[in-house]
């Protein structure tokens, strides 16, 4: 404690925080502006990551450009800022995000986190990621040396724990190589395409937020991994229509109730030879009998986290695909025999979360749960016998969310975790004795935290932002002390309008949270403009700043349009019993609240006028848009950008943990729909969509359009050539949002407007 006193004191005095340019120009707050360059906070550090040794956090810092970066990082024992490695060093071995042509990549790389680079265990090397080459950095002398040739695309590389190795995954196999660039060795030999291993699938990546399918041992001898096998899982055409002969990339893409990839848990040794296959206990079937080949039997199952407990045992989960079952098992490695530690089971559904540590004695681990209503930690104690594990102790508790288990200091007996325990706006850093005495709050200002630990977990970097507060990166000791290094632009110049934070209930009485933001000068009524998410898991009124959305309702008030934004029952951070009244039923319990909402809101602030209302949104809230513009006649004007339309159409694992297998569930997929509501259309559409999206494919959008044609329904449709989910880039953002803009603005801005209801 002594030193880190120090350290925080020599960061105090020696740092100044790391800012670009003042942003230069008049007042005037345009969506040309919004997405333009960086984006008008500045651009922020990129791929955070602590060396091993924890005396160093480093990151990649680019010019305003994008086009030139440079890795920095700073000393914990000094606190100031200095280049790791240079720009024309990084240029070479780690290009930029601009310069990855293939869209679906650059989003899988910035939606999953695809690191450019990792720290070698001795802290004094690094690994780069070049499309696929691998480079091996040597930070002493400044040089680097490929490892891999520019013709093997390798993915997920990983140091051995003691660094004399790199594993890898090419062509769906896994290899390990020698840092000295010789001696690969292949270890899985799978030749089939469609079999995976150690590689991890668009469906697992997306909805089980699984970001690896492999783990060295920590005595380096083996790797467990998981291998997935797609043949059985649908493909779906994503078209690239822009060549004169046009590109079909076949995507694998399991939708509700179709067949999932097949998976089976493997242990090989790192020096080669025969795989041990890990025997994965017969799960019971929630169906007594199977819906279609492969489909809701007792095998049909995920496994969403696999690692290692100790040298010789390994762990996972099991999930069964009602997703409402969840086993941990430990298995020996020598046997391939598996042991149930423990069972989770939920009337609803359960979210496979990270909050599984394993204490150094290797008998106890911490576990998270929302058995109690709320996610909370526990304590767990193993027994050399194959009995499940026990309960110890609760260690935190409450009506409230643990986000994240984020740091275990078990020297100090001390347990970090993030959560909103003092508002469910807020994300804040808090502590607690494994024994469950101690808790208290360590983060400092109301806001939305994100701590990033050291391995030690004596320092942290902490990612902060609030509602009127952009983002600002600080190197904080574990007590909470903090020193920013990077700050984003103030904005001040543009007299940003401040959101009133509103509470409205539900008709069951529960508290909803709600921002409004009001025009700065109202002459007679003005139109508001909904756009909630709705969907589950998410949250979009939080105490952290909004980004590009915040500033676009920042235009929109200014052009004088409220923006009201209301979390809905059915979304996340407020417990099981508000997350789950959706279950089974999409659609009619959130348009219920927000029209529930609307009404209060209307009833306090009479200038609002209530014959021009729109609703907009995006994925989820898009499909709240169609839902709501079928369900009510209030709104005239409606923007669904990326849709769902028909719940068949989404991916299996999302689908079927709020919604139920469609075999068993159709009444409620249809209810739940808005193609099968298309005749009761009100108000003028637009639809928005890239034909590149692979998440929410463009089929969606286009049976909506098909539906509306039918019923002799106007409406606007704007397709994004090759864009995918987040139509990104800086020209097709000012094109879709100054069309939505303008979209508002003919519908909602003529005073004219209020003669009459929608149409």
């Amino acid at each position: 404690m002594k030193n880190l006193t120090v350290c925080i004191l020599l960061l105090t005095s020696a740092a100044v925080a790391q800012q670009a340019a003042p942003v230069t120009g008049g007042q005037e707050l345009t969506v040309d502006k919004i997405f333009s360059g960086p984006g008008l906070t500045g651009r922020q550090p990129e791929t955070l990551k602590w060396s091993p040794d924890g005396k160093k956090i480093s990151y990649i810092l680019r010019d305003e450009s994008g086009a030139n970066g440079q890795l920095w990082y700073i000393d914990v024992s000094i606190g100031k800022p200095a280049i790791l490695v240079t720009q024309d060093r990084l240029a070479s071995l780690a290009p930029p995000d601009y310069q990855i042509r293939n869209e679906r990549e650059l989003e899988r790389r910035l939606r999953y986190g695809i690191a450019g680079y990792h720290w070698a265990p001795d802290s004094k090397h690094l690994l780069f990621d070049s499309h696929g080459q691998l480079w091996l950095y040597t930070l002493e002398t400044n040089t680097g040396v490929p490892l891999t040739g520019e013709n093997v695309p390798a993915s997920d590389p990983k140091f051995a724990p003691d660094g004399s190795r790199i594993a890898y995954v090419y062509k769906h196999n896994l290899y390990v190589r020698s840092v000295s660039g010789t001696g690969e060795a292949q270890l899985t030999q799978d030749k089939d395409p469609n079999v995976q291993d150690g590689e991890v699938d668009w469906v697992y990546a997306e909805e089980l937020d699984v970001r690896s399918n492999y783990f060295w041992s920590p005595n380096g001898k083996q790797i467990v991994f998981l291998q997935m096998n797609e043949t059985p899982v649908p493909t779906y055409p994503i078209e690239d229509f822009i060549p004169t002969h046009p590109i079909i990339d076949f995507q694998k893409y399991p939708k509700a109730g179709d067949p999932n990839p097949g998976v089976r848990l493997g242990v090989v040794s790192t020096s080669g030879g025969k795989i041990k296959w890990i025997e994965v206990p017969k799960q019971k079937a929630s169906s007594e009998e199977t819906l279609a080949p492969g489909i809701g039997g007792a095998q049909d199952i995920y496994i969403p986290r696999i690692g290692w407990v100790r040298d010789g045992l390994i762990y996972f989960q099991v999930l069964n695909r009602e997703q409402d079952k969840l086993n941990l098992y430990f298995a020996d490695v020598e046997s391939g025999k598996a042991r149930l530690v423990l069972s989770e089971a939920s009337d609803n559904w359960i979210d496979v979360n990270d909050d599984f540590h394993v204490l150094q004695s290797g008998n106890e681990f911490l576990w998270g749960s929302w058995r109690d209503g709320y996610t909370h930690l526990y304590l767990y104690k193993t027994s050399a016998s194959n009995a499940p594990a026990t309960l110890e102790r609760q260690l935190t508790q409450g009506n409230y969310e643990v986000h994240d288990l984020v740091a275990v200091n078990e020297s100090e007996h001390i347990v970090y975790f993030t959560a909103n325990k003092d508002d469910d706006r807020q994300t804040q850093l808090y502590s607690v004795q494994l024994d469950g005495s101690g808790l208290k709050r360590i983060s400092k200002e109301d806001g939305t935290h994100a701590p990033e630990f050291s391995k030690d977990a004596t320092h942290y970097v902490d990612l902060f932002s609030a509602f009127m507060v952009p983002p600002r990166m600080s190197l904080c000791g574990a007590d909470g002390s903090c020193q920013a290094f990077w700050e984003s632009h103030s904005l001040k110049e543009y007299n940003l309008l401040a959101p009133k934070l509103i509470d409205f209930h539900a008709d069951d009485g529960t508290v909803l949270h709600g921002t409004l933001l009001l025009p700065p000068h109202i002459e007679g009524k003005a139109p508001l403009l909904m756009n909630p998410y709705g969907g589950p898991h998410a949250q979009r009124v939080r105490n952290n700043w909004g980004g590009t959305d915040f500033l676009f309702d920042q235009v929109l008030a200014r052009d004088g349009i409220a923006v009201l934004r209301v979390d809905n029952r059915g979304m996340g951070n407020r417990g099981q019993k508000f997350a789950a009244v959706l279950r089974h039923n999409f659609g009619e319990v959130e348009l219920n609240d927000q029209l529930g909402a609307l009404d209060q809101a209307l009833a306090q602030f009479p200038q609002l006028d209530e014959l021009r209302l729109g609703w907009w949104g995006w994925s989820y809230g898009g499909y709240m848009t169609l839902y709501a513009l079928t369900h009510s006649d209030r709104f005239r004007a409606g923007v669904a950008v990326a849709p769902v339309t028909d719940w068949h159409d989404y991916d299996s694992i999302y689908t079927e943990r709020y919604m139920g297998l469609p075999q068993q569930n159709e009444a409620a997929y249809k209810k739940s729909s808005p193609i099968f509501s298309a005749s009761h259309l009100h108000g003028s559409l637009l639809l928005a969509h890239g034909t590149g999206d692979d998440n929410v494919h463009m089929q969606n959008s286009m049976q909506m359009a098909l539906a509306l044609i039918n019923n002799g329904k106007q409406f606007d449709i704007a397709l994004y050539p090759r864009k995918t989910h987040s139509i990104s880039g800086a020209e097709t953002r000012r094109h879709l949002f100054n069309k939505i803009k303008e979209h508002f603005e003919s519908n909602l801005l003529k005073p004219e407007l209020r003669a009459g209801a929608a149409q």
